[in-house]
């Protein structure tokens, strides 16, 4: 750590009581800036330390903070000057033309990022989704296996097995009643058999069914029981859709609204730069000079 001279010290302890205590404020913006330390000609200002004491920091703790950045400060800047005097010319100049790159990039992206959000559209309807899903359908190729499927999972205990089993194969309505009447009873219920679901999120959900397993149980008017240590699971396969099928419209739906936006937006980008060049032409502010002349 670098060593601070005594008036240093006493200049950072100070500003900290400062911090903790004072309710009137704690810099007058018409006071010049008082430094905390120096190296070369760069200074440290309390300004700039001020924003990172936490208001539930301790005096003791806020005292800690300030001298390791204080130090860190110092360390970078001694590295900084260093550097500059050590590393080659070219070197240096390529540093600069990144920074400078960096630091157009920031602006540019800030300011189109709020350019998008104030212009852009983001209300995508039902018939634009079919229609794009219609369009690039085979763009759309399962990477794993979906199935729709309903199941329960119970206690080993549970008692009416047989008829849990009975409602879940039928399905009529007085079936799906009944079961919802008595869900309270089940550790785990999915009835909506009209989504699709991936099989990993299938045997996330019912721990006995394993990647080892799930082909055999996982199949098209299926129904399977499983059980582990501690529950049983009763389940029925309804439909089931293979990795490359084309998947389902209700399953890439916010895919496709994503999709929609993001093109939106690249095609907002792109007239925006358009428009700023032509703008720029038509005030003479920008032109290309002829390399041949």
């Amino acid at each position: 750590m670098l060593k601070l001279q005594k008036h240093t010290l006493f200049l950072f302890g100070t500003f900290v009581a400062i911090l903790v205590s004072s309710c009137e404020g704690m810099f007058n913006e018409e006071e010049e800036k008082e430094p905390l330390a120096r190296v070369g000609d760069t200074f440290l200002y309390k300004e700039d330390v001020a924003s990172l004491i936490r208001d539930d920091m301790t005096a003791q703790d806020s005292t800690i903070f300030v001298n390791n950045y204080i130090n860190n400060w110092a360390s970078k800047q001694l590295l900084l000057s260093k550097s500059k005097i050590n590393l080659p010319e070219e070197k240096l100049a390529e540093f600069d033309r990144l920074v400078s790159d960096y630091r157009a990039d920031l602006y540019t992206r800030a300011y189109i990022e709020a350019l998008v959000n104030q212009s852009q559209d983001t209300s995508v309807t039902k018939s634009q989704l079919q229609e794009f899903y219609e369009r690039e359908k085979e763009n759309f190729k399962l990477n794993e296996k979906l199935v729709q499927l309903r199941f329960v999972g119970m206690s080993e205990q549970f008692l009416d097995r047989d008829g849990v089993e009975s409602k879940i194969k039928r399905w009529e309505d007085s079936d799906r009643r009944y079961l919802d009447s008595i869900a309270v009873q089940f550790k785990k219920i999915h009835f909506n058999d009209s989504i699709w679901v991936s099989a990993s999120r299938v045997i996330q959900e019912i721990p006995p069914l394993t990647q080892a397993n799930e082909e055999s149980h996982l199949k098209k008017s299926q129904f399977f029981e499983l059980q582990d240590s501690l529950e049983v699971y009763l389940g029925l396969v309804t439909n089931v859709l293979e990795v490359n099928e084309t998947a389902p419209f209700d399953y890439v739906e916010p895919d496709i609204r994503q999709l929609i936006l993001n093109r939106r937006r690249l095609n907002y980008i792109k007239q925006l730069e358009t428009e700023i060049i032509d703008e720029a032409i038509k005030k003479n502010e920008f032109e290309v000079y002829d390399k041949e002349n």
